[in-house]
């Protein structure tokens, strides 16, 4: 499997522009953690990028969301590695049990506190956002309610305090701002 295919898949699969951002996001966090980790940067890319392709299909239904795109994902031709770590990101009580599983899970709904941080700029750029200003967000649980901070802060699991995973996660969505329209 390559990017260029599962790029096509998530383009013809969800209808949301901004569903296809958040998992553009997510798949460059994750490529940033591969790095930092000596990890595969292609499968973890996957990962991230595929995550949430059932979303449009599943619709909405949070029972089978993970599941579906984990198939999804395989049958597109995603390492077995890649599709456990999608079915674990997901809510339906599947077991992180790699490193590949655990930073999925919390890099999924932080890419949604930095791009919320971003969008209440006045310049709604990812340049102008500093880390420290989503360390600060990530106490109001009224900002981006539906970013979960427990999911955020199991970036403990992967050996990264809370400080060094928003930075981190930021600076790889900082690459990538004029793909994600910030």
């Amino acid at each position: 499997m390559n990017r260029a295919d599962a790029l096509a898949a998530v383009n013809t699969k969800i209808s949301n522009q901004n569903l296809i951002k958040h998992m553009l996001a997510t798949e460059a966090v994750m490529r940033g953690l591969a790095e930092k980790f000596g990890e595969d940067l292609e499968d973890w890319g996957l990962a991230g990028l595929l995550h949430d392709i059932d979303l449009d299909e599943c619709q909405g239904d949070m029972t089978v969301h993970g599941r579906m795109s984990a198939e999804m994902a395989g049958d597109l031709g995603a390492s077995k590695g890649v599709c456990h770590a999608i079915l674990c990101h997901g809510m339906l009580g599947e077991p992180c049990e790699t490193l590949l599983d655990k930073a999925l899970y919390c890099a999924d709904p932080l890419t949604g506190l930095i791009t919320a941080g971003a969008l209440i700029r006045p310049e709604k750029r990812l340049s102008f956002v500093e880390a420290k200003s989503i360390l600060k967000r990530f106490k109001e649980k009224s900002f981006a309610a539906g970013a979960n901070r427990e999911q955020i802060a199991k970036c403990a699991d992967i050996g990264l305090t809370l400080e060094e995973f928003v930075g981190l996660s930021l600076r790889a969505m900082q690459g990538i701002s004029e793909d994600l329209g910030l």
